[in-house]
């Protein structure tokens, strides 16, 4: 028996010695230290050996089995640094690393940044909510009747559970005024959802940032001079806003706001960039009765909503909003 191991041994190391890749290697590991490799099976003869040399024999073969595992691993290392010096053989390791293309944000991130620094120094604060909303939240509390368009499957993303995806973010306007007693300084930016035909200035998932303020005595002229302020201050003093009347079931009087845009080789044009107006009552009545409260009882206040990819398209004179969502590494690294 020890003659058998130490002939294993002596072929086992031979075998190694002379191998010249990682298969050959492997090949080596199954043939001597496998389930039927060599050294096994001698092991596996252990039960006809005499009892007194047991010991010796077992001795025996844990040291050859050591010997051969290292060998193994010394190849194995040797095979590796080999590899690895064959791989730069002819590169010159002193010579500086090409660069990596430098990245940017999104100019949606950007102007979404923008326009909360500005507003955040209006003293607004932020406020969150989902993005799968309930009818109350999303219609009912804004003073949406039930026949209104927007209600609609055809405008709306409805789930068989009957909730929805918003179509705004007024509705952490609701869910914060819930949260909270007056007064209420908030703005709430993020993703809202409507089955609109995606064309040069319309998508079927947008961004937006939306405001609302409720205190005592806040009138019509706090309202346009915080907007007229903000715009000002995102796109230059000499900036063109105009408000025209206009209807929201959630704001009473309403109005539309456009911005001149100007983008080069075309004639500049106004484009729609927001909606805002003064708080209708109905929608105080509606959160005190969900408060349980008659906390905004007498109050005023105005709201807001202005979306993120027409201030972007403003801003960098974009003429397709569609430029927004493709992902063309040509459009976005302009602004890098």
């Amino acid at each position: 028996m020890k003659d058998q191991i130490a002939r294993i041994q002596a072929e086992a190391m031979s075998r190694i010695a002379e191998i010249a890749d990682m298969k050959g290697l492997e090949d080596a590991r199954v043939a001597i230290l496998g389930k039927k490799g060599t050294l096994t099976q001698a092991q596996q003869g252990m039960k006809d050996v005499p009892k007194e040399d047991k010991p010796a024999v077992g001795q025996m073969l844990n040291e050859a089995r050591a010997a051969i595992t290292a060998a193994l691993e010394e190849r194995q290392n040797a095979l590796q640094e080999a590899a690895d010096k064959a791989a730069v053989a002819g590169i010159d390791l002193t010579l500086p690393a090409r660069s990596l293309p430098a990245g940017g944000l999104h100019p949606l991130t950007l102007v979404r940044d923008e326009a909360v620094r500005v507003l955040r120094r209006m003293g607004f604060a932020l406020a969150e909510g989902p993005e799968i909303e309930d009818e109350f939240h999303c219609f009912d509390a804004l003073n949406t009747p039930t026949d209104h368009p927007a209600r609609n499957e055809k405008d709306t993303f409805y789930f068989d559970s009957g909730k929805l995806l918003r179509t705004q973010t007024s509705t952490v306007q609701i869910r914060a005024m819930e949260k909270q007693a007056p007064p209420v300084r908030i703005i709430s930016p993020g993703s809202a959802y409507r089955r609109d035909e995606i064309d040069a200035t319309h998508l079927s998932a947008f961004n937006q940032i939306e405001g609302l303020y409720i205190d005592k005595d806040v009138t019509v002229g706090d309202l346009k001079g915080t907007l007229e302020y903000f715009l000002k201050a995102l796109f230059g003093s000499e900036t063109d806003v105009r408000f025209r009347p206009h209807f929201f079931p959630f704001t009473e009087p309403s109005f539309e706001i456009d911005v001149k845009l100007t983008v080069s080789g075309q004639a500049p044009r106004w484009i729609e960039i927001a909606g805002c107006g003064m708080v209708n009552p109905a929608v105080l009545e509606a959160v005190d009765a969900s408060r349980g409260s008659s906390d905004y009882a007498g109050l005023s206040g105005f709201a807001f909503g202005i979306g993120l990819e027409r201030l972007a398209m403003i801003r960098w004179g974009i003429r397709d909003i569609r430029l927004l969502i493709e992902n063309d590494v040509r459009f976005l690294a302009q602004f890098q």
